[in-house]
């Protein structure tokens, strides 16, 4: 080994026999899981910011799902290409799926931790990701772009250099929000998808400008370069629990919603994780007496509980106003998104197949249904404060 390299491995060592406990107590004395009430308030302010002054903080976009397509992603946590660059595997199937949304003209939402900064410096992700910006550039140029800010790239809203990276990424300085909102008219109705990253209501990354600061430039990467897992919702079992269930409770009490997140890394479609998914189709073969999707999903579900085993005790009569895009970083280079296009939403799945990168639908529901099943008859109207 070099000796630049041994003496940089070393004190990096020493730095962590120091640090990393005194670090940690302050991580867990000053921070902690999110409130609901906090939650509740931080997502219904930005909902609220986003409807009645438009473009301050969000977009507001009139849009007719049938004509108007939409694809959202989030979570690339696009890195240098060393060992803990988790985009990598995912690159070849997200620029296979931008080149796919491109060509039918979606519009692009890309829902936050586009970038993972708290790893890298911004010179080095535009180094190590050229291709992958310009095949973003592509939605850019044709005005179908909108960037959201997450919690490991909070550089995007508080750095004053931000603008000059964003023109070294697209060629030009665009906007960058916290929400947007896409008002779709549908002929029973009209659905308002409220899409932000998820981090809303976390003490470390959803407070004022100088913490967001000191997070995304200090905190963050110190906690990285400590090699302390930060009990983010996409690593955390317990966190991934409590993310759902604060999101889909405050979207429970909306009228006319739906709220799209990341952050956890986990799809959820209509309020339920795939493993909720899996037992409700295990209940209906049962009663159908389907031995062959009974033998199925025997050897599903176990695979599933293994990634994940919590069930919410209210799948059977969940409100399916809540929803998630996973993220373009699962292990073997799979990605997941949401569109909303031709009267439906659905959640889409690319991964490799015999070599090729293969869009699948996972799941899919009618809009006009959406709508129907959030405003069931005789139900009261809970609307969201403005």
């Amino acid at each position: 080994m070099p000796l630049f390299t041994s003496i940089k491995y070393g004190f990096k060592n020493v730095c962590i026999f120091l640090l990393k406990k005194p670090v940690l107590w302050i991580a867990n004395r000053f921070t902690s899981f999110p409130k609901q009430q906090k939650v509740n308030e931080s997502l219904s302010e930005l909902y609220r910011s986003i409807i009645t002054e438009p473009g301050k903080k969000g977009l507001l976009i009139d849009f007719k799902p049938d004509q108007h397509p939409v694809v959202i992603f989030s979570d690339h946590h696009k890195g240098a290409r060393n060992g803990s660059d988790d985009f990598a595997p995912a690159e070849k199937n997200y620029l296979a799926a931008l080149d796919y949304y491109n060509r039918k003209n979606f519009y692009y939402i890309n829902l936050g931790d586009s970038e993972e900064l708290w790893e890298n410096t911004i010179l080095q992700v535009l180094k190590h990701n050229k291709e992958t910006f310009e095949s973003e550039k592509l939605f850019v140029d044709r005005n179908a772009f909108a960037k959201i800010v997450g919690n490991h790239d909070l550089y995007w809203g508080n750095d004053p250099f931000a603008s000059v990276s964003l023109k070294l990424m697209f060629g030009q300085a665009i906007k960058i929000y916290s929400g947007i909102v896409l008002r779709a008219e549908l002929p029973n109705g009209y659905i308002d998808f409220f899409c932000t990253h998820g981090h809303q209501g976390d003490a470390q990354s959803d407070g004022n400008k100088i913490s967001k600061w000191f997070v995304s430039t200090i905190w963050g990467p110190l906690q990285s370069f400590l090699e302390i897992n930060t009990n983010s919702p996409s690593t955390n079992d317990d966190s991934k629990t409590l993310h759902n269930q604060f999101m889909y409770e405050w979207s429970a009490k909306q009228n006319d919603l739906v709220l799209i997140t990341g952050h956890t890394h986990q799809p959820v479609f209509k309020s339920l994780t795939h493993l909720e998914r899996l037992y409700l189709d295990m209940e209906h073969a049962i009663r159908t007496n389907d031995q062959p999707a009974i033998e199925k999903l025997n050897k599903e579900i176990p695979k599933r509980k293994q990634e994940y085993d919590y069930v919410n005790s209210s799948f059977h009569t969940m409100k399916p106003g809540y929803f998630n895009t996973g993220c373009c970083c699962f292990d073997g280079g799979t990605i997941t998104g949401l569109e909303i296009a031709e009267g439906h939403i659905r959640l889409v799945r690319w991964k490799t197949e015999n070599g090729i990168s293969a869009r699948k639908v996972a799941e899919e529901m009618v809009l006009t249904d959406l709508i129907s099943a959030l405003n069931p008859p005789g139900e009261n109207k809970k609307s969201v404060p403005v």
